[in-house]
């Protein structure tokens, strides 16, 4: 039985610059579904790239009826837990949500947003084409930028060398992959924005 379980948590508040700050949440994955290139994932997101996302499926999905977001509300305040955490809530179930949707799980920019920290611009740039690198690459480059022991890349050299029928060949790039070593996450601040 497939399964995938997606969790948000560590909201962190980053600095911008001096004025301004904003707070962002680890996004985990694991999984053994088929659609996903990476069994385990771990990246970082903001409220509003959160909005992006949800754009973008929505214009792509016309007649789904997305999930909401967590309302934006002008009396947020990121020093309060209950605030912060009531956000978090809303954002796990918003993936919870799209993630049982055959659909949107078929959209590449959702598995970007998941997997990868590019930003929106770059995401939709990767999947318009318009980069060298396809899905598949960028959600394999950020998993061996973000690994636990340096080992692993060695052993993913060696694996690929020895079976290169691993390799994706779907034209979305998210075909099955065999991928079952977990990667770290790293709470660096997003600075794509």
């Amino acid at each position: 039985q497939e399964f995938v379980t997606v969790l948000v948590r560590d909201p962190k508040i980053q600095k911008e610059d001096s004025w301004h700050s904003y707070i962002d949440y680890e996004i985990f994955i694991h999984t053994n579904s088929i659609c996903f290139t990476r069994k385990t994932s771990c990246v970082r997101r903001r409220f509003r790239e959160f909005v992006w996302l949800r754009q973008r499926l929505q214009s792509n999905a016309v007649l789904i009826q997305l999930p909401e977001l967590p309302s934006k509300t002008p009396f947020f305040n990121m020093n309060n837990p209950h605030h912060v955490d009531h956000r978090r809530q809303g954002l796990q179930e918003f993936l919870e949500k799209i993630l049982q949707d055959a659909l949107l799980l078929s959209d590449s920019r959702l598995h970007l947003f998941l997997q990868t920290q590019l930003s929106p611009e770059d995401m939709e740039a990767c999947v318009s084409g318009q980069t060298k690198y396809s899905v598949a690459d960028a959600i394999h480059s950020f998993a061996s930028l973000n690994r636990r022991f340096p080992i692993e890349d060695e052993e993913r050299k060696k694996g690929k060398n020895d079976a290169d029928s691993d390799s994706e060949s779907s034209s979305s790039g998210l075909g099955p992959s065999d991928d079952s070593i977990s990667c770290g996450c790293k709470a660096s601040p997003a600075s794509e924005e």
